[in-house]
């Protein structure tokens, strides 16, 4: 149904709303949740075949594993690993070195002299582990549980992860002997090196490495286990190989996974939004590759490494690192400015879209793509945030020359022209498109409020104030419009077709079409299953524009409308079939984890759900919007404002509301009416 006039709009919006409520309510999980935080899918009655795909990173690599289980529960699994710092030619945006491995690529085991046997399963053999899975599980380390189907006597679990900081991967067979007797149980040494040529690597060649640890025979007792591992990795020569001790491997890849779940956590009653963004914590977190340009947050899913784009970082993920409070993290998102910066020129010529390489490259293939904007507005959000004034002085000449090169790209009209805006030309943007305008409206906003704190000239911060107020005018009057019957945004001046990203305006409390712009969001012309579609009627879409979508509508105030959304995207990708991040785009990439947009959603809570907005180095609005149903919701352990607190929001009596702020062992409590704003300092 395409709404070409109002009548019965309302009526027509209620049944797409609450259809979406008992949708997701109906949705039948395939994982769940674990009381250790866990996911866990149970074999057993599942449908099947049933194939996913998930990566995890570390300082030096990226593990990329693709699985399937088919209707016998044999498991297959392909391990693509992925070596950022080790280039090849041409030295580009995709020239990081990777290899993959398969099942037969492992090393044989006998069971009392025996091997285990070959299994030929719907016409396919399996050299190893003829097995029935019965589960898999993740939470920063993918584990498996399955019984080999010849072998009674044992249960075998098995391990995946990264190394936390060397180019290293390790997977660990675990045997667990359920038998009354002795087990004899033998893993053969074997030792694999693939060796790349000097003509197609850059300071090669390389060494790629598959190696068995631990191997020979082990006698298991009953009730008693024996572990085995094999080890991928790559080396530049034979001083570099890392000699592997799998106990420090794994206990650092669990301590950086609990370092992750005790910053920024999210405490509600609703245990899978909890989850959801604890497990969004690792994957915007753990894609940071240490590389001869400094430290680099970078997107993964198999293309993007060792590089930073001013969307991806800049724009989606930085501002969120000021409130998570790693270090790496904020290492990595002030080292991304930095080398933005390294690009300001006094012709204002446009900063690259991409620096890649390890920063000794850049990508411009589709020309200005807004990316001042996308710099700006991230930039000057980081600083206030981050709250430290050193940082703040650092970023400021970039965030300087980034809004006057805006402010020279106005039109006739007031608002900001470019070539093109983030998609690249996937989808039309015309000459002067939404997005780039708003985000440059909220990047005076910010930069106004930092010059404030940097006790910079009046004039700076007024001058700032008054563009930014001339630009709003303008992107009413010439974005805002008519699409196929709502009174919300067409994107671009000419477009007359419904597209995702009229949420903007939500995101930088521009209100003035709200109602309309939700109603459109929500529609049946947009909504899909997957959440927004990029363009109505179009099959595409790209979890950045929901996530900003579901942020601005609880900015907006749209709370119990919001929330009935957000909880149906979050179990479709935590709990689904394609589990357990937020993904980035089909049919492209086939909903690649890439790393930035788990950063985004999680601020759809930090901003959109608790409205944290930065005014300062020390200060914030505070604008929460408690879920009917709640009784209270928590951010423990924020670290912004260059402080360490506890942000509580309570039901007092109907639509009053108790904050709390626990910092340095001081409590300070206000009343505040549930929706409207408090600032605060400290």
């Amino acid at each position: 149904m395409i709404p070409l006039f109002k009548k019965g709009l309302s009526a027509f919006l209620f049944f797409i709303f609450t259809f979406s409520i008992v949708h997701a309510q109906s949705i039948k999980n395939r994982w769940r949740i674990e009381p250790n935080g866990s996911i866990y899918w149970k074999i057993e009655g599942s449908k099947l075949p049933h194939s996913d795909h998930i990566e995890m990173s570390g300082q030096q690599i990226s593990l990329w594993l693709k699985y399937t289980v088919d209707t016998a529960k044999q498991l297959t699994m392909s391990r693509t690993l992925v070596f950022p710092s080790f280039r090849m030619k041409p030295n580009d945006t995709h020239a990081s070195l990777m290899y993959s491995f398969g099942d037969d690529d492992l090393p044989r085991f006998f069971i009392d002299g025996k091997p285990l046997a070959a299994d030929i399963i719907n016409g396919r053999h399996f050299s190893n582990f003829p097995q029935k899975t019965t589960g898999i599980y993740h939470k920063g380390i993918m584990g498996i549980d399955s019984k080999l189907k010849k072998e009674e006597s044992l249960t075998l679990k098995r391990y995946l992860y990264p190394s936390v900081d060397k180019p290293l991967a390790i997977e660990t067979f675990v045997f667990v002997n359920i038998d009354t007797k002795p087990v004899k149980l033998e893993m053969e040494y074997a030792y694999r090196e693939s060796k790349t040529d000097t003509s197609r690597s850059v300071n090669g060649p390389y060494r790629v490495i598959c190696q068995t640890i631990n191997d020979g025979i082990k006698w298991i007792k009953q009730g008693d286990s024996v572990s085995f591992s094999v080890s991928y990795q790559a080396a530049r020569n034979e001083s570099q190989t890392v000699k592997v001790n799998v106990n420090n491997e794994e206990q650092a890849r669990r301590k950086r996974i609990a370092e992750f779940a005790s910053l920024l956590q999210l405490q509600t009653p609703d245990t899978l939004l909890n989850t959801a963004f604890a497990f969004a914590k690792i994957r915007a977190t753990e894609s940071i590759f240490a590389t001869k340009g400094g430290l680099m947050h970078a997107p993964g899913g198999l293309s993007y490494y060792a590089a930073i784009w001013a969307n991806d970082q800049a724009e989606y993920v930085n501002p969120f690192f000021a409130m998570l409070g790693d270090s790496l993290a904020c290492q990595s998102a002030i080292n991304a400015y930095r080398l933005f910066a390294g690009y300001m020129n006094p012709s204002y010529k446009p900063i690259p879209s991409s620096i890649v390489a390890e920063g000794d490259g850049y990508w411009n293939g589709a020309g200005d793509r807004g990316d001042q904007a996308m710099i700006a507005y991230g930039a000057a959000r980081f600083a206030l945030a981050y709250g430290k004034k050193e940082t703040a002085q650092q970023l400021w000449p970039l965030i300087e020359w980034c809004l006057e090169f805006c402010h020279r790209k106005l039109n006739a009209e007031g608002v900001i022209t470019s070539d093109s805006d983030e998609l690249e030309g996937r989808f039309p943007a015309g000459k002067a498109n939404l997005c780039t305008s708003t985000l440059y409206y909220d990047a005076l906003l910010s930069a106004a409020m930092l010059s404030t704190s940097l006790n910079l000239d009046k004039k700076i911060a007024l001058n700032y104030q008054d563009n930014a107020q001339k630009l709003r005018t303008a992107i009413e009057n010439y974005f805002g419009a008519n699409v196929e019957g709502f009174n919300t945004y067409r994107y671009y001046k000419e477009n007359d077709i419904l597209r995702s990203w009229i949420c903007m305006p939500l995101t930088v409390n521009i209100l003035d079409r709200k109602k309309e712009t939700i109603d459109a969001l929500l529609s049946s012309r947009l909504w899909t299953a997957d959440g927004l579609a990029t363009q109505a009627g179009d099959k595409t879409f790209w979890d950045r524009s929901t996530l900003y979508a579901l942020r601005g509508m609880l900015a907006a105030g749209e709370t119990e409308k919001s929330m009935a959304y957000l909880r149906y995207y979050s179990q479709r990708r935590l709990l689904g079939e394609h589990v357990p991040y937020p993904v980035e785009a089909f049919p492209e990439g086939n909903q690649r984890h890439l790393s930035a947009e788990s950063g985004l959603y999680c601020r759809v809570f930090t901003e959109g759900l608790f409205g944290i907005r930065p005014t300062g180095l020390s200060q914030f609005i505070l604008t929460p919007h408690l879920p009917n149903d709640w009784p209270y919701m928590s951010l423990k352990n924020i670290h912004a404002f260059n402080q360490v607190f506890d942000l509580t929001v309570k039901r007092k009596k109907g639509d009053l509301l108790l904050l709390e702020i626990k910092q340095g062992g001081k409590n300070k409590i206000y009343t505040i009416q549930n929706g409207k704003s408090l600032s605060l300092k400290f």
